[in-house]
């Protein structure tokens, strides 16, 4: 069985930490605000980023383009390394079509590598769940194309459950209308949101006040989680800079579920930008989206 690595990319929500660990590749989008650009090197803390965001800054983000991806990936062709890539969902971003380009371009320079790029349909750490569940098979000894195929057969029992605290920040991405956006603030309506079978970022509901929106998101959960009620032993939350919210949906996850492990990490730049601060959400394995 030839070596292989799995990579993704930073809307992945991964912590570092869980990447440098377990040897999980990583591309990382960049972001501009206030007239100055954001790449890896130099990214703010999720802090100080989202507290720009409340100060009223609106920062932008840039897609992977083919040339990042293949920086990324040829590394690991030239230590004789196949790759299994798990990209950002492509009804998201263009970055899975530029990983996919830069693969096919990369195997055509190296004719006996092989990399297998998966569009995970996925965002934040419902994206990091597959990457996860995947790098586990891996540790077991399974091999790339059978961690693939799983990785395609299961994507979509990822659920993805999400609010939001500011619904400026979604009628600016183009996810609701601005009559929706000020109506809904002055009644202080929460949305509660998926990401559906196409991989997109749709609502599914709406609450009034945020204690409720959090309660939503673990009765959601309960409907959805369906025959993996019983097996669900792990769950992720990522937040935008709240914390004290997501330690009070791990509470109330745990006292229904023999929760074993939980990956909770902050949603970074490149997704809070459109989310921001006070975003919300749960990921967990479930019978459908």
């Amino acid at each position: 069985m030839s070596e292989y690595v799995i990579t993704t990319d930073n809307n992945s929500d991964l912590p570092e930490k869980y990447l440098k660990d377990h040897g999980v590749g990583c591309m990382y989008l960049s972001y501009s605000m206030d007239g100055k650009n954001y790449t890896h090197g130099n990214f703010l803390p999720e802090h100080e980023f989202y507290e720009a965001m409340r100060n009223g800054s609106m920062p932008t983000t840039a897609q992977v383009n083919p040339e990042n991806a293949k920086a990324l990936l040829e590394p690991y062709l030239k230590e004789g390394k196949d790759i299994l890539h798990i990209a950002f969902s492509s009804a998201l971003s263009g970055t899975y079509n530029s990983s996919r380009i830069a693969a096919e371009e990369l195997m055509e320079d190296y004719p006996d590598r092989k990399i297998i790029v998966v569009d995970s349909l996925g965002a934040s750490l419902g994206q990091g769940l597959l990457v996860y569940l995947a790098q586990e098979k891996k540790e077991q000894g399974e091999d790339l194309e059978t961690v693939a195929k799983w990785a395609e057969e299961n994507r979509l029992h990822m659920v993805h459950l999400f609010t939001v605290n500011d619904l400026n920040h979604l009628y600016r991405g183009g996810r609701i209308s601005r009559t929706t956006a000020v109506v809904g603030s002055m009644l202080n309506i929460k949305p509660v949101l998926h990401v559906d079978n196409d991989g997109k970022l749709t609502a599914i509901g709406k609450v009034r006040g945020r204690k409720k929106s959090l309660q939503e998101l673990v009765k959601l959960m309960d409907e959805k989680i369906g025959s993996y009620h019983d097996t669900c032993h792990t769950i992720f939350i990522s937040h935008g800079d709240c914390e004290e919210d997501a330690n009070y949906v791990a509470e109330k996850v745990k006292e229904k579920y023999q929760i074993n492990t939980i990956i909770m990490n902050q949603v970074g730049a490149t997704i809070g930008a459109h989310s921001g601060p006070g975003t919300m959400a749960l990921f967990f394995v479930g019978d459908e989206r």
